[in-house]
């Protein structure tokens, strides 16, 4: 009896971190049209922090983005703070009202996307460059848009199950004041 109760428990709490899901913003305004704002010239700064809250990377993100018919192009730029640079280009499939798949040279596999109103949920598995080494990670990526056209995005960043740090980015729209 009180074994069952135990494992009911622990079901229990295991449901109840399942974690956000993207239909709970359903009715969030201003609508994110995924296709429209990135359409054309994007611009996005951001910051990696480790697992421990310390600032580890700023960047800047110049994204250009090409949409036809059903398939968005991205193609972002980056220039870190440290002077490296780096590019990566997102083919992006919609897939029906909600969902969205994307690939991008680095990306194993295809990202998911679920949409509902502001927000954008996206994962995938990457092979991010880490000094001379190679880690694939997860990411588990929100996006969020914001009155004066302004998305925040907020990424966790995991390998084998455990976060390593966090992303964290706003973009814009270029010669679009907030």
């Amino acid at each position: 009896m009180i074994r069952g109760a135990l494992v009911g428990l622990i079901l229990a709490f295991i449901a109840g971190c399942s974690g956000m899901k993207a239909e709970q913003f359903a009715e969030t305004t201003p609508a994110l049209e995924l296709f429209d704002y990135f359409e054309g010239r994007t611009l996005a700064w951001g910051i990696f922090e480790d697992r421990f809250g310390n600032l580890r990377r700023q960047f800047e993100v110049t994204i250009d983005g090409k949409v036809d018919g059903d398939t968005l192009t991205l193609d972002e730029y980056f220039l870190y703070r440290d002077g490296e640079t780096d590019r990566r280009v997102w083919t992006i499939q919609r897939e029906d009202e909600h969902n969205y798949t994307g690939t991008a040279g680095d990306v194993i596999g295809s990202a998911k996307g679920v949409l509902y109103g502001n927000a954008l949920n996206w994962r995938y598995d990457m092979d991010l460059k880490v000094g001379e080494d190679v880690w694939r990670v997860t990411f588990n990526d929100w996006l969020y848009r914001q009155p004066g056209d302004v998305i925040i995005n907020r990424a966790t960043v995991s390998r084998w199950g455990f976060t390593i740090g966090t992303i964290t980015l706003f973009f814009k729209k270029d010669g679009v004041s907030p």
